[in-house]
């Protein structure tokens, strides 16, 4: 594509990484909808019978690991295999998973509880893994198309963003549907099944990526991955699986005490290493300026999704057990609210892209912590706004639908604000030959965040705090905290805007 080409408008290979996303998070969301429910269903009626303490639990763990093995994705990604064969090996190993999850349900009544479960873990385990190969090459590849002070590229995220949800919409949609009101195996399967879409179109539009995100060290005449490049893939897709396999059969031998222990211990040399990584790599005292604004925000993003992630959770079983669902004579699925977020951002993230590019132009785009603080003031609105909700059904009434409808709607307007330009972000600060190593840590902070919003329930309960009124307080303090320190992070930018 000619160099006037690409300043007018977007390179194609973006709309293929927007495609390839869409399906990998219609997987994502359809899985993640049903999870608090699947697990908190009655065993006759196909779950595990959990209460709503344990599932959510399992819900933190999932998830939190799900944001945290980026970090090992994107350092096997620039050491080893480039973006792109990471990208494939990691979409294999989750539609594994998916098929694992749709097994446990299948053969719910013909597995004694023990297997049962054991499936269900090894499902989760390979989905966490390969989310970890998957989710941070991909963004990062979409960044390698643009200049680091290119007005495009924040707004290439925005169009990007936009696939995310997209997928998000179709998963609840279609995944929750079938699991709701058909059967549980047959939500996973589709996810599955969407994953598989997913990597073959990337295949198949494979040339539109130009030579972003090829292996290092590629020779220039090199455009799509060769039959040894597939070699590879497979062999380290099959290993994955059976590594997995292997942790999960031994994890199950191990004391819980030992094994809280240990994930502790795993924790801190991931992270250390990862500092370690970070530390070799980063050279001239710009980059380390660059690299400390990264580690502030990304702190900050933490207390953002620890509130935004209840979605999946409290969100979701409050929908499932305090709405009024019934349209008529027709219950509105409890997974369809997880719906209103993914098309709010249909609806606004084009507005947001536009409203960038025209502020650029004008010189009144407001830089990335600035959108940062406003993004927390909105998720302080929206907890205020659940904090009535949540008043109202203690009465033991059911609440109008128009009360989730309306804080979903409000988060997202807080999501815009920090998820694509934290993205964006990224690619712009972070040194040249870390990028998938930093979105890695990025994406800790939202292995963090979504930790917390798991437990945070069960934690606030022991010192009779409201979860809902607690997630608006912090959130609100948090944004001005960043307001305030806002004129320090600029300069520390050293002019990436």
């Amino acid at each position: 594509m000619s160099d006037t080409a690409t300043k007018k408008g977007h390179p194609t290979g973006l709309y293929t990484l927007f495609a390839t996303e869409m399906w990998e998070r219609f997987s994502y969301y359809g899985m993640r909808a049903l999870l608090t429910l699947y697990l908190t269903a009655e065993l006759v009626n196909g779950g595990f019978g959990l209460e709503r303490q344990a599932a959510l639990e399992i819900y933190a763990i999932f998830t939190g690991l799900v944001y945290l093995t980026p970090i090992l994705g994107g350092w096997v990604a620039d050491k080893f295999l480039g973006k792109r064969k990471t990208v494939y090996i990691g979409g294999f190993v989750m539609a594994v998973g998916q098929f694992l999850l749709a097994a446990s349900a299948f053969m719910s009544q013909t597995l004694d509880p023990d297997t049962r479960l054991f499936l269900f873990n090894f499902g989760l385990g390979t989905l966490i893994i390969g989310n970890g190969f998957f989710k941070p090459n991909i963004s990062t590849i979409v960044g390698d198309f643009y200049d680091d002070n290119d007005p495009r590229k924040d707004s290439a995220f925005n169009i990007f963003y936009m696939g995310i949800n997209l997928g998000a919409i179709l998963g609840p949609f279609l995944a929750g549907w079938l699991g709701e009101n058909v059967d549980w195996g047959w939500g996973y399967f589709s996810a599955g099944i969407g994953l598989i879409v997913s990597v073959f179109w990337m295949r198949a539009k494979e040339t539109t990526l130009e030579q972003h995100g090829l292996p290092p060290n590629s020779p220039q005449d090199k455009f799509v991955l060769d039959v040894k490049d597939w070699r590879q893939i497979i062999m380290y897709s099959i290993g994955l699986v059976v590594s997995t396999l292997l942790i999960i059969f031994l994890w199950g031998f191990i004391p819980p005490d030992l094994a809280s222990t240990l994930i502790t211990i795993g924790f801190v040399v991931l992270l250390g290493g990862l500092a370690f990584i970070i530390f070799k790599g980063t050279e001239s005292a710009e980059e380390w300026s660059r690299m400390s604004v990264i580690v502030v925000l990304a702190f900050f993003n933490i207390v953002f999704w620890a509130g935004f992630e209840q979605a999946g959770g409290t969100m979701n079983l409050f929908a499932m057990e305090n709405t009024n669902r019934m349209l008529g004579s027709w219950e509105i699925p409890a997974t369809w609210f997880q719906n209103i977020n993914p098309i709010a951002i249909l609806i606004f993230a084009p507005i947001f892209s536009i409203l960038w590019l025209r502020a650029d132009s004008k010189n009144l785009n407001p830089r990335t912590p600035i959108k940062f603080a406003l993004g927390m003031f909105l998720g302080a609105i929206a907890f205020w706004i659940m904090s009535q909700a949540g008043n109202l059904a203690s009465s033991g009434e059911l609440v109008s639908p128009m009360w989730l409808v309306v804080v979903y709607v409000i988060l997202t307007l807080g999501e815009l604000m920090l998820s694509p330009i934290g993205l964006s972000m990224i690619t712009k600060l972070a040194p040249p030959k870390l990028v998938s190593v930093v979105m890695g840590l990025w994406m800790a902070s939202f292995a963090a965040g979504n930790y917390f919003a798991g437990i945070m329930e069960s934690v606030l309960h022991k010192y009779d705090l409201p979860l809902y009124p607690f997630i608006s307080g912090i959130m609100l303090g948090t944004g001005v905290i960043i307001l305030a320190i806002t004129p320090l992070l600029n300069k520390a930018m050293k002019g990436i805007h």
